[in-house]
């Protein structure tokens, strides 16, 4: 795991010094390429880092399948939800090879179509199969889904992505010369993929307000609700604000405007943001299950995180989103990213209304690592009461 850590730190360092250093022109464009920013959205990073990274997760699925084959070996209802979690390892390790297949000179439209090979297929469909499993997976094993619920749901989300993840591609690639019935269906396919999530957070939220006073329950009560929220962020990140721009009428006047970032703002750190800290905590709770937590700290920062994302979207996002769509309906799209139109009174203060949203979710990530640096200190559990 150390090392995993550390190649992690060199491919993010070594990248991100690479990048500035590209875009402040220091570097040639063949050694840019390389080692600085190849230019292309969400797959920026030279080639040396692509391949560094590459090598990265090739590393974690040789950790992940360590672990996953002692539960493989054994028999019981739990082994298909083990076998798709391993799948789907696999293909997040696997699918990132999508960003090594074109050079530095290739045309742009071939580009574009392995690249959101990577932005879609990888983030948005192994992510969400691997998401879903592992949900399932914690649920089941604390009980609060049904076994069977749990594997349906794992086998729905990897059923719906084999087959209509590769159509649901094709919602990405407008300028890529597509067919408009290829971006229907597109449009149709990935906003599918998040039913299966969303499914299951609310079969577990019913069973959690069942079960809410079983104590061995209670102590993962927090993991619980970052875990429900990822359905909940599912649901409104991308298969919402997702949607609204999916269809082909919609990313012809709407691509690139600021309803994209609403829909990647809360589909990524909704989604895979609150994941990644339930997943955290769950571990954290698992080190030391003895110990009752203190969560004020933690109930401040599960609605400081949710409300400051949902401010963020609602008070500045989406109003400047939907003013840039009417602007691009109305005047065309080069008026609605024009500086005439984003430096009028009203568009800079509704870009300005994002300062409360991001203040409340500044608190809320504050909070969290105060209560974790507190884990270690002591102060973030409980006081123990003597037995007489």
């Amino acid at each position: 795991m150390n090392i995993l850590f550390l190649a992690l730190l060199l491919v993010v360092v070594g990248s991100l010094t690479g990048e500035w250093l590209s875009v402040h022109n220091k570097l040639s464009d063949t050694v840019s390429f390389y080692f600085g920013h190849q230019g292309y959205e969400y797959v920026d990073l030279g080639r040396v880092w692509q391949i560094a990274l590459f090598v990265g997760l090739l590393l974690w699925f040789f950790l992940m399948v360590r672990v996953l084959l002692p539960a493989l070996r054994k028999p019981g209802e739990q082994k298909q939800l083990v076998i798709l979690l391993a799948v789907a390892s696999a293909a997040i390790a696997l699918f990132y090879g999508a960003g090594l297949t074109w050079g530095q000179h290739t045309h742009l439209s071939m580009v574009e179509y392995w690249r959101w090979w990577v932005v879609h297929l990888w983030v948005e469909g192994f992510f969400e199969v691997f998401a879903t499993t592992v949900i399932a997976f914690f649920f089941m094993r604390l009980g609060l889904v049904r076994p069977g619920v749990a594997a349906a749901a794992a086998l729905l989300s990897a059923t719906i992505f084999l087959s209509g993840g590769i159509i649901g591609t094709c919602h990405h690639l407008y300028f890529s010369g597509t067919p408009t019935v290829a971006l229907a269906w597109g449009s149709v396919f990935s906003a599918l993929e998040v039913v299966p999530l969303v499914l299951l957070g609310f079969d577990a939220m019913e069973d959690l307000r069942r079960s809410r006073l079983t104590p061995w329950v209670r102590q993962y009560k927090w993991p619980i609700y970052f875990f429900v929220s990822v359905a909940f962020w599912n649901m409104i990140g991308a298969g919402l604000f997702g949607f609204m721009i999916n269809p082909p009428i919609a990313l012809y006047y709407m691509q690139g405007l600021n309803t994209t970032p609403l829909h990647g703002h809360a589909a990524l750190f909704g989604v895979y943001g609150m994941l990644g800290i339930g997943l955290m905590l769950v571990c954290l709770r698992a080190l030391i299950p003895g110990r009752e937590w203190k969560d004020g700290l933690l109930k401040f920062s599960f609605w400081s995180l949710n409300g400051g994302l949902m401010a963020m979207c609602i008070l500045s996002l989406l109003p400047v989103g939907l003013m840039q769509t009417w602007a691009s309906v109305e005047h065309g799209y080069w008026y609605a990213r024009s500086s005439e139109f984003m430096q009028t009174p009203i568009m800079q203060t509704l870009r300005w209304m994002r300062v409360p949203g991001d203040t409340v979710f500044f608190l809320g990530a504050v909070a969290l690592v105060v209560f974790v640096a507190g884990l270690k200190t002591g102060h973030s559990f409980r006081k123990e009461t003597p037995t007489p």
